[in-house]
């Protein structure tokens, strides 16, 4: 178990580098007929109308910097965008903005942070430096502790615990539902989450854990990776690969074009001998927006399904 949490801890490091690198290029699916990709900016946030609470609720606090990863995007979807002076570098999508982000190169800026005068601040394990934390206690604000969240059920108690903070439940609770309201039918559907960075040698597949299986079981389809690998990343090998026999390959998009695109995948040893392989069933989303667990999952997942069906058919 302290194993797993270390992985997830660096993995979500990973993540957030992943929200503002720019060392992969963008390769298009120029043998791909249809579109079988998820970019970021067509998920919206879903935010909690005053119609599902019956009135707005007053939060605790009017001044929040949220540094916990995704926290800012909690914020917003809940409803108090407004009370935002400040976000983690993670949360990038448009409706955030005009909200200054306290972050540089994974490092929050005490000065930037202080000059918003918030009172409030949400932070995660990951938060750091741990001076810029003293520098907050010393200023006396209050820091909530943010829990991670790698798989769906991680989310509750994500957003849980900013719901509460802020002192309004009632919207918390209408987040939660719009979680627990999501249902897909079973399918047959064998689908292997493949972590790919080229550029750095690095080839795995995801296996029990990887919060990929998470995702995938949700939606209804075989995690074939999670249900034969009982490591959270493992190894990718031809031999592997052929074993598990992927109708579709689920990928982040950097991860594809990192190899040099569908191209560039088919040439990688074992990928040409599976079904998935063969017939370029291949469906790839944002690398900021897969794992991220947060308010767009929901959007995001509604949008997948329909694309691993649609790439599973493909002949």
């Amino acid at each position: 178990m302290k194993v797993r949490s270390r992985f997830m801890k660096i993995l979500s490091v990973i993540f957030v580098i992943l929200c503002v690198s720019g060392n992969f290029s963008t390769t298009s699916f120029a043998t791909v007929s249809d579109k079988s990709e998820i970019n970021a900016s067509e998920i919206s946030l879903p935010i909690i109308p005053i119609s599902q609470t019956g009135f707005r609720e007053i939060p605790r606090f009017k001044r929040v910097v949220a540094l916990a990863n995704g926290s800012a995007e909690i914020v917003a979807a809940l409803g108090y965008k407004s009370i935002l002076v400040g976000r983690d570098i993670a949360s990038t999508m448009p409706e955030l903005a005009s909200i200054p982000i306290d972050e540089s190169a994974m490092q929050v800026s005490p000065e930037s942070v202080l000059s918003h005068h918030p009172d409030l601040i949400f932070i995660d394990s990951n938060t750091s430096p741990a001076n810029a934390l003293t520098t907050f206690r010393k200023a006396k604000i209050p820091l909530v502790m943010v829990p991670g969240a790698f798989t769906m059920n991680d989310i509750y108690a994500k957003e849980s615990a900013i719901a509460n903070a802020l002192g309004v439940p009632k919207a918390g609770a209408a987040l939660e539902k719009q979680l627990s309201s999501l249902h897909f039918p079973s399918s047959r559907i064998k689908v292997v989450f493949l972590y790919l960075r080229g550029t750095a040698s690095i080839y795995l597949i995801g296996g029990k854990g990887s919060g990929a299986d998470s995702i995938l079981s949700t939606l209804g389809f075989i995690d074939v990776g999670a249900k034969n690998l009982k490591i959270a990343f493992n190894a990718m090998t031809a031999e592997e690969l052929v074993k598990l026999q992927p109708d579709v390959i689920l990928l982040m998009s950097k991860g594809l074009a990192s190899v040099g695109g569908l191209d560039g995948l088919v040439q990688i040893p074992g990928i040409a001998q599976i079904p998935a392989g063969i017939h370029r069933r291949v469906v790839t989303v944002d690398d900021s927006l897969l794992l991220s667990f947060g308010p767009r999952t929901i959007n995001m997942m509604k949008k997948l399904r329909p694309l691993i069906v649609k790439a599973a058919s493909r002949p």
